[in-house]
């Protein structure tokens, strides 16, 4: 057993987020969350949440409001990424934990949809924290114009009633 507290961790609205937060949740890797080979240029979010565990962050989640067209239609998602937990802390519910404090922002935001993009073998993760598949290409700005997202593309409704429109799904920004 390690030597953090037991206690119930609380989230907390981080005023910043930077590079340095970020390598003390995940360490100094070069590429903490699996997807440098997508080539992909990514946002960096707005809004950021975090669970501290003996003052040490443990966890992240970040949010971002992002323009969408999903067939004719243009519209906002919030856009959730960032999501990391401390290897040495996994399997606590801190993923959970985070992710619901920053979801329960996002539903003050305005957008109905909340979106992200997972490597594959995050999917069963997020789907048993309620996210649903997006079972269709997204398109996603980049420097050289429209791509297809390479990763999976998940979205979870902000209101009750909010179902995912039919129609092509196009980011109208840079993901995040």
């Amino acid at each position: 057993m390690d030597h953090l507290s037991s206690a119930s961790p609380t989230v907390v609205r981080l005023t910043r987020y930077t590079k340095t937060e970020q390598t003390e949740i995940l360490g100094a890797g070069a590429d903490p969350f699996g997807v440098a080979d997508t080539g992909l240029t990514w946002l960096p979010k707005e809004d950021h949440f975090g669970v501290r565990l003996d003052g040490r962050l443990v966890a992240h989640t970040g949010l971002l409001r992002m323009p969408i067209s999903i067939g004719a239609v243009e519209t906002e998602v919030v856009g959730v990424g960032g999501v990391a937990v401390a290897p040495d802390v996994r399997g606590r519910g801190l993923a959970r934990k985070v992710l619901a404090a920053a979801l329960e922002h996002a539903r003050t935001m305005g957008p109905r949809h909340g979106l992200l993009f997972c490597r594959p073998p995050l999917v069963p993760l997020y789907q048993r924290l309620g996210w649903r598949v997006l079972n269709q290409d997204v398109h996603v700005e980049q420097h050289e114009g429209p791509v297809i997202m390479p990763l999976a593309s998940m979205w979870t409704p902000l209101h009750g009633d909010a179902d995912w429109p039919a129609g092509a799904v196009r980011l109208l920004s840079f993901p995040m």
